[in-house]
This record gives structure tokens, C-alpha cells and sequence, in this order.
């Protein structure tokens, strides 16, 4: 019994002192991979270890009374400094790799994470030494990429389309504005992209395209218009920015590195951005950027990674001054055009006119996903402006009716552009179908009076539309003169009228639709006439002088069928 208790107590004190002796031992096999071994996966795995005896060593009171202990602490120490002084050189080494030109950053990247368990090992067991490394790969990324973003800015600065100038405004008259005597095919083809989108929309739709690789560009001779550029400059940024804030939060575990790495390269747009901004006079352009901003936000916020959220708002706000500056710009230029220098003796619509529509029409297609409530009341105000400047353009021609020919074929083209955009033409739209309606009521009435003016006036004065009224004081004398009149010209007259239309109106369907408002209109005011014949005392005699209303309906459908 005695030996038994004597061989348990022996097995318990064994199993706490094997304990003891492996946790505080330092195998020779350990020190040789600490002083003389490469770094690699079985470094990293006794670097653990070391860091299991140092932790140990530190943490147990018993073991620091223990005699063990000051004959192991002095080699621990002189291990861990080897450790220490080794891993920093080693990862020195790889951040100075990534200041080589032509480097794949994400792939050097990529193979130093899996040397992760070094830092580690810094922060628990070298404070200081952890500080330097870090401030070693802020220093060298933030020169990195600052240097990588001013080579490519410059690299895009050659592939720039200019598209607006401060004088390329809604309201500017186009002889002033050198149109003439733009040299080359490329000014003209720009020179339309300052008001209509067009093409210009692919911008959006390429949105997660990668960047432009400018030498590629420039090799085909290619030029972009800015938010092109803009786009893809933005692109690389959010691209670089996400990999560095992953690798920063992966290998360092600190995500507040990445705000000092990326100080430098988001200077270094944020000034060349600022200087381009300065000089941009294309509302379009700049309504663009503000459209990729947001949707720039967006892959960041699906993607999961803030970093970049106040740039991308600085940029958003200071995109929006702008656009309201040069919107102004363009506002001003129609309230305070010259209409002597605009004014030009044609009925046709105005060049200012397309401008002004074309702009509107591309504005409300980029606004139609967003709602912009203030985008929408500057257009109102552009809208007011446009029309003051129409009307008096108008009052430049001597006869009404040309005025009012003029007002409708500027309205008609306008609404036909915003249709034309593809876009919901919104209040806009509208406004002008329901101002070319009156217009064309006006002009119905100016070309009817010139033909048909007695009988409309007799009509007008001596027929009341009830016929049960007994306010037809009308003789024979009174409607003779009229009916024989219009049996003898109406169709001549008609015929005058179809002319004046074809030649008056740019748009051949609104033409045709205004002459059959005319000739219906007419239809009207002559069965009025026939309906007051009838009541005449002696009025039958009228009968074989009437027209049938079937021969002017006739009439009526052979204009029509020119549709």
C-alpha cells in the first residue's frame, strides 16, 4: 500500500513537472530555426512557440522564483531580440520590393500575407519595433500609389476631348462663338456633345468596366470626353482603395492604417480634379461625374468598405456648385441674348431653340432614375427663360401670322426632341404641348380670316350656334354675297391654304395636322352659314349655290390622305 500511494504521488508530481520543464526548456532544434532558419512556414510555427515560453515566463509567479528560470531567461531573451531583429528585416525587405517599378502591388501583397503571424508576434512581443514596420509600409504605400495615380493622371491628361468652352452657352450667338472657324472634324463633332447626350449615357452603363489603360488609348489616337476620364480615374481609385483597406485590415489588423496610406494618392486627385473643375463649363460633363459618384457610393456600399464614403461625398459637393454655376451661366445667356444678333429672318425653328432642347432632354434622362427636385426647378427656370426669348424673337416678324408660325415651329420641334430622348419629357413636355395648342388655334384663326374673313365675321356676329335663338336678324341681302362667294373660291382657297402650310412648317406631320384643324374649323363656320340660309326668308332660292358639306369633307380627305 505503501509503495502504491508512494508510485501515485510520484506519477502526479512527474506529470506537473514534465509540464513545467516543457513549457520553460528551450530545444536546441528551436534556437538553430530562430538564429540560423529562413522565414518561412516552419519559422512562423516556432515563432508560436516562442511566444508560448515568453507568455509563460511572464505570466506564472511560481515560475519566476524558480531556479530554472534564470538559467532559460537569458537565452529566451536573446531568442526573442534574434526573432525580432530577423522578421524586421525580412519584412523591410518585402515592403522596399513593392517601390520597384512595374510591381504587381496586390500580388506581392497576396505572398506577405501568409508571413501575417510576424506582426503578431511584433505587437505582442516589440511594441516599438511593430511601430517602425508600420510606419515603413505607410511611408512606402503612400508614395507607392501617390506616384501611380500622378503617372496615370498625366498619362489621361493626353487623352482629353475638350468638349465646352465659357462661351459655348444656350443663348450665345453661333457666329461669335468661332464656329466657323473650327479647324478639323473634331471641334464640329464636339461641339454637338456640348448640349445633346447622346453617345455620352455609355458612360453609365460602363460603370463597372475596368479603368482606361491610357497607352492602349492613345495608340488607337482615341479622345474622351472628360467624365470618361473622370470615371475611370474614380474607378482605379475605389479598386485600389478597397484592395489596400482589405490588406490593411488582413495583415496588420488596424483598418485606421488605410487613411494614412491613402492621404497622398487622394491629394493627388483631388488637386488635379480641382484644377479641371475650374475650367469646366459642361453642365452635361459635370451632371455625369455627379451621376457616377453616386453610383461609384453604391458598389462601395455593396461591397461593405467605408473608406472611401467622405471622399466620394467632398467630391459629390463640390460637383454640385459647379453644375449650378455653368447651369446659371447657360440661364443668363437666354435672359440676356442679344435678339437683334440672334434674330434671323426664318420661320424655321431657331438654333437656340435645339440647344435649349437638346440640354433639357439630356438633363431629364439623367435625372430620371434620381428625382432631382432641384435639378427640376432650375429646368422650369431655364423653361421660362427660353420662352421669353421666343416670344420676343417672334415679335422681330412684321405679320402676326408669321409670328405665330414661328412659335409653333420652335414649340413643335422642342417637344419632338424631348420625345426623341427617350425620356419621360416630364412637366416640361407638357407645358410646351399645351402652349403649341393655343398657338395652333391662333394660326388657324389668322389663316382662315385671310381667305374667309366676311364669313367668319358674319358667323361670328350674326349666327348664334342655337338655332332655336331668335337673334338672326339675317336677309337674303346679308348671306347672298357670302355663299356665292365661297361656291366660287373655296376650293382655290383650300388650295392657297395647303401651300401656305406645306411651305410654312418644318415638321410635315404638325403641318398636316394643323391644316386639317383649319379645314375642320372651317367646315364649321360654314354649315353655320347654311344653317342660318335655311332660316332666311326666301333662302331657298340659295340652294343650287350651296356647297354640300360631303364636297368640303371630300375636299377635306384628299388633303389628308398626304399622311
Amino acid at each position: 500500500m505503501d509503495m502504491g500511494l508512494k508510485l501515485r504521488n510520484r506519477k502526479a508530481a512527474e506529470s506537473k513537472l514534465s509540464k513545467f520543464v516543457e513549457d520553460i526548456i528551450v530545444p536546441p532544434r528551436m534556437i538553430d530555426i530562430i538564429v540560423d532558419g529562413e522565414v518561412n512556414d516552419e519559422y512562423m510555427k516556432t515563432l508560436e512557440i516562442l511566444s508560448k515560453k515568453i507568455k509563460f515566463i511572464e505570466a506564472d509567479s511560481m515560475v519566476k522564483t524558480s531556479k530554472a528560470l534564470k538559467d532559460v531567461q537569458p537565452e529566451v531573451e536573446r531568442l526573442r531580440q534574434k526573432a525580432v531583429s530577423k522578421i524586421f528585416e525580412f519584412i523591410i525587405q518585402k515592403f522596399y520590393a513593392l517601390r520597384k517599378p512595374k510591381t504587381n502591388i496586390q500580388i506581392l501583397q497576396q505572398s506577405v500575407l501568409k508571413y501575417k503571424y510576424t506582426i503578431v508576434f511584433l505587437k505582442e512581443h516589440a511594441k516599438e519595433i511593430y511601430a517602425e514596420v508600420r510606419t515603413a509600409y505607410i511611408d512606402t504605400m503612400n508614395k507607392v500609389l501617390s506616384a501611380h495615380f500622378r503617372a496615370y493622371i498625366q498619362a489621361l491628361e493626353k487623352l482629353q476631348l475638350d468638349i465646352a468652352t465659357s462661351t459655348d452657352l444656350l443663348g450665345v450667338e453661333t457666329r461669335s462663338t468661332g464656329y466657323l472657324f473650327s479647324i478639323g472634324k473634331e471641334p464640329l463633332k464636339a461641339r454637338s456633345s456640348v448640349f445633346a447626350l447622346g453617345e455620352r449615357i455609355n458612360v453609365l452603363k460602363d460603370i463597372e468596366q475596368p479603368a482606361l489603360i491610357p497607352h492602349i488609348s492613345e495608340a488607337k489616337s482615341q479622345k474622351y470626353p472628360y467624365e470618361v476620364l473622370f470615371r475611370s480615374l474614380q474607378k482605379l481609385l475605389i479598386d485600389t482603395a478597397t484592395s489596400e483597406y482589405l490588406f490593411s485590415d488582413d495583415f496588420f489588423g488596424e483598418e485606421s492604417l488605410f487613411q494614412d496610406i491613402f492621404a497622398g494618392p487622394i491629394q493627388v486627385v483631388d488637386e488635379y480634379f480641382d484644377a479641371v473643375l475650374l475650367n469646366c463649363y459642361d453642365a452635361i460633363g459635370i451632371m455625369l461625374m455627379i451621376r457616377i459618384i453616386h453610383q461609384h457610393q453604391l458598389i462601395m456600399f455593396k461591397r461593405r468598405i467605408p473608406c472611401l464614403d467622405s471622399y466620394l461625398d467632398k467630391v459629390n459637393m463640390s460637383l454640385w456648385p459647379r453644375f449650378k454655376m455653368v447651369f446659371d451661366l447657360h440661364l443668363s445667356s437666354l435672359r440676356n441674348a442679344n435678339i437683334k444678333t440672334l434674330w434671323e429672318d426664318d420661320v424655321h425653328p431657331h438654333y437656340v431653340t435645339r440647344r435649349y432642347a437638346e440640354f433639357t432632354a439630356s438633363l431629364v434622362h439623367l435625372n430620371v432614375e434620381y428625382g432631382d427636385g432641384q435639378l427640376d426647378l432650375n429646368l422650369e427656370r431655364l423653361r421660362m427663360a427660353i420662352e421669353d426669348l421666343l416670344v420676343k424673337l417672334a415679335k422681330m416678324f412684321p405679320k402676326p401670322k408669321m409670328q405665330t408660325v414661328f412659335l409653333i415651329n420652335n414649340y413643335d420641334l422642342t417637344i419632338a426632341i424631348l420625345k426623341e430622348a427617350g425620356t419621360e419629357g416630364g412637366k416640361t413636355q407638357l407645358h410646351f404641348e399645351e402652349v403649341l395648342k393655343s398657338n395652333i388655334a391662333i394660326y388657324v384663326e389668322e389663316v382662315l380670316l385671310e381667305h374667309f374673313s366676311d364669313l367668319i365675321k358674319f358667323v361670328k356676329t350674326r349666327t348664334s350656334e342655337d338655332p332655336a335663338s331668335s337673334s338672326d336678324k339675317a336677309n337674303i341681302g346679308d348671306v347672298e354675297p357670302l355663299v356665292k362667294d365661297f361656291a366660287n373660291r373655296w376650293k382655290a382657297a383650300i388650295e392657297l391654304m395647303h401651300k401656305d402650310v406645306i411651305t410654312s412648317f418644318s415638321n410635315f406631320l404638325c403641318g398636316m395636322e394643323i391644316l386639317k384643324a383649319a379645314l375642320t374649323q372651317l367646315l364649321l363656320y360654314y354649315t353655320r352659314l347654311t344653317e342660318c340660309v335655311k332660316r332666311v326668308n326666301g333662302g331657298s332660292v340659295l340652294n343650287k349655290d350651296l356647297v354640300s358639306i360631303s364636297s368640303i369633307l371630300y375636299e377635306i380627305k384628299k388633303y389628308s390622305r398626304t399622311f
